[in-house]
């Protein structure tokens, strides 16, 4: 018994507030972290391109064209997929013809199962424009 006390008693602090069980705020709080997150991320205008995230390696572009047609006509579908492996990088997008498709379309799947994931959709944001700089390679040093 002696022992055991000897050894949390020479444990380091931080070690040892990974395992305390009291009411105090900890260190590393996840959810509170997350929310703030999505506090700080804006939300995308509405368009007709939707973002989908959460995909299974599994899903094809087919199946992501037959899943988000259910909600109205998609001009587009395209799972992002590895250039090596080939399989889903777990992301994609979907094209609707009209805005009022795009927002049944999220309303419809997002939070919604598609090959055995859950799946999120929302509007895509537009591609940040290239800097001149991001073409030219790395500016270290240069002024």
């Amino acid at each position: 018994m002696m022992a055991l006390r000897a050894a949390t008693v020479a444990a380091p602090r931080g070690f040892s507030r990974l395992f305390c069980t009291s009411s105090t705020p900890s260190f590393f709080s996840p959810p509170a972290v997350a929310a703030a997150a999505a506090q700080q991320r804006e939300k995308a205008e509405p368009s007709t391109n939707l973002f989908v995230s959460g995909l299974s390696k599994r899903t094809t572009t087919e199946g992501l064209r037959e899943a988000f047609s259910k909600f109205g006509e998609v001009v587009q579908a395209r799972v992002v997929a590895d250039r090596v492996s080939g399989y889903s990088k777990g992301f994609g997008f979907v094209k609707y013809a009209t805005l009022e498709d795009a927002a049944k379309g999220i309303e419809g799947m997002d939070g919604k199962y598609l090959d055995g994931w859950v799946i999120f959709a929302e509007y895509a944001r537009p591609r940040p424009p290239l800097s001149q700089e991001n073409n030219m390679g790395s500016s270290y040093g240069r002024q």
